[in-house]
């Protein structure tokens, strides 16, 4: 990447890398690392791996600032829905990190700049950087000001939690979610469901409902606490 688009990319972001080798390495993709290994270039995977902790920390606090009135659960749902792939592309997009990114030849040629996968990660990573560089300040101020408007979108009212879960594990790829009924009881008029959602065959969330799908979602509302508490 040259000086240009560096300082470039930096004023966007609104922040000053004291080390900008970390920016460049937050947009280095395994794709071009794994073309150059001789030269040791890294990827930005470790990045993205500390990002996508860090991002949930800040987005938990923003909510929890900003929104005092919203239940837990209100709260886990909102969360889910600003962190999930389609919403950090978004703001990829919006940045036009995807003209930074730094690409093997194979993912050029595929269309790896505008792929929601990659930005969303790529975007992870530079959070990790900013925080590297220059703590955790920074950080909190980029993603305020990046979330500060979506946070109030109307539609953050939706209750499909099954949609949420499957974004929220859609993140990494080959991520196969499973939804089990393992009891049915109770008279016609009066039937109780439940419901358990198996991720990648192992048991998540359970859910119990009057019907099969409130269970469902039930078990789904369950299982993405659960995924965003392991954070």
């Amino acid at each position: 990447m040259d000086e240009k688009n560096l300082q470039e990319l930096q004023k966007k972001l609104g922040y000053c890398f004291n080390d900008p080798d970390l920016l460049i390495n937050s947009l280095t993709h395994s794709s071009y690392a794994n073309e150059n290994t001789k030269k040791g270039v890294a990827s930005n995977e470790r990045l993205e791996f500390l990002g996508d902790s860090l991002l949930g920390i800040a987005i938990s606090l923003l909510i929890y600032t900003t929104k005092p009135k919203l239940t837990e659960g209100q709260m886990t749902k909102l969360r889910a829905e600003l962190v999930c792939e389609r919403s950090l592309a978004e703001l990829a997009l919006e940045l036009d990190l995807g003209s930074y990114l730094i690409l093997g030849r194979g993912e050029e040629n595929g269309g790896g700049r505008s792929r929601p996968s990659i930005l969303s990660d790529t975007f992870e990573a530079v959070l990790a950087a900013l925080y590297l560089d220059g703590g955790f300040e920074p950080l909190n101020q980029f993603i305020t000001t990046c979330f500060k408007q979506r946070i109030d979108i109307p539609t953050r009212s939706v209750t499909d939690f099954k949609t949420l879960l499957q974004e929220l594990t859609q993140v990494k790829q080959g991520q196969t979610l499973v939804y089990e009924k393992t009891n049915e009881h109770g008279p016609d008029h009066n039937k109780s469901f439940t419901v358990v959602v198996k991720l990648n065959g192992e048991s998540l969330g359970t859910g119990v409902g009057k019907t099969k799908k409130h269970a469902e979602q039930e078990a789904a509302k369950a299982s993405i606490s659960i995924l965003e508490n392991s954070i």
